[in-house]
């Protein structure tokens, strides 16, 4: 290092001893040899150095504090659609299910045939059924026609041998008012005149009215019983030819009479069996 000489004033320059001799020259070569021995340092600094970038940043800073708004998120992707191929058919597998609908088509089949034929069982059960019910009832009401027709002439006989029993009782009384020809035993004759008969059918048939188809075959025949002054006490059918409504027609007709008239002995039979015919 140099060291400067300092100039003393003249108060104290008289007090300092002399400076030596030739130091003027030495600082001057000591500073030339510093500046040298800077100047290399620098240089040497200046090499092993690269020469440094300038940073510069900055900030920017609102006036007013704003809150920044979400970001938006976008929507997951859709999954796309998993395309499943069909299963390969299984030749054992088809066969299998063609045979069991085989065998249901079978089934069913077998089923419809078994119930068709019952149904035709039944209804031939129900025929046969019916056909002995129709048989039955043909046979019951032969029977009753049958029952009808031996009570018919049951009566007729019973209703005959009672009149030749009055006839006998009548023959038997004395005082006989007939011809001397005349077989009879009565005192008079019973059997009514030509025209009576006449005489109680016309009394009787307007009265007749029928109240259904009758065929003109209709025909029957009445039992009347009256009273000694013609008032009728009882009828009924002694013969039937079948047709109910006609019988019943003269039965009403009958029972409208009320009173049969007298023959012409002013007398009136007790019991009288009358033939009504359709067409006469």
């Amino acid at each position: 290092m140099s060291t400067l000489a300092l100039d003393p004033s003249p108060s104290q320059a008289q007090w300092q001893p002399p400076r030596p001799g030739g130091m003027g020259i030495g600082a001057l070569l000591a500073l030339i040899a510093h500046a040298l021995l800077v100047g290399a340092l620098a240089v040497g600094v200046a090499w092993r150095t690269k020469p440094s970038e300038v940073v510069m940043s900055a900030e920017l800073w609102s006036a007013v504090p704003e809150v920044a708004a979400p970001a938006p998120v976008a929507p997951p992707p859709h999954p796309k659609p998993r395309v499943v191929e069909p299963p390969r058919p299984d030749p054992n597998v088809e066969r299998q299910q063609q045979q069991q609908r085989d065998a249901q088509i079978a089934l069913e089949k077998a089923e419809k045939k078994k119930k068709l034929e019952m149904e035709q069982q039944e209804k031939l059960k129900e025929e046969k059924l019916k056909e002995e019910r129709l048989k039955e009832e043909k046979l019951k009401e032969e029977k009753r026609k049958k029952d009808l027709a031996a009570k018919q002439k049951a009566e007729e006989e019973r209703l005959a041998k009672q009149r030749e029993e009055n006839l006998a009782r009548i023959r038997g009384l004395a005082g006989a008012s007939g011809p001397a020809t005349s077989t009879g035993q009565s005192l008079r004759d019973a059997a009514p005149s030509a025209s009576y008969a006449g005489r109680i059918l016309a009394r009787i048939k307007p009265n007749i009215v029928l109240t259904g188809d009758v065929p003109d075959s209709a025909e029957t025949t009445v039992e009347v019983k009256c009273a000694p002054d013609g008032r009728i006490t009882g009828r009924r059918i002694v013969r039937s030819t079948g047709h109910a409504l006609y019988e019943e027609a003269v039965l009403r007709a009958i029972d409208k009479a009320e009173v049969l008239p007298k023959d012409v002995d002013g007398r009136v039979p007790a019991t009288m069996t009358l033939v009504f015919k359709r067409k006469e």
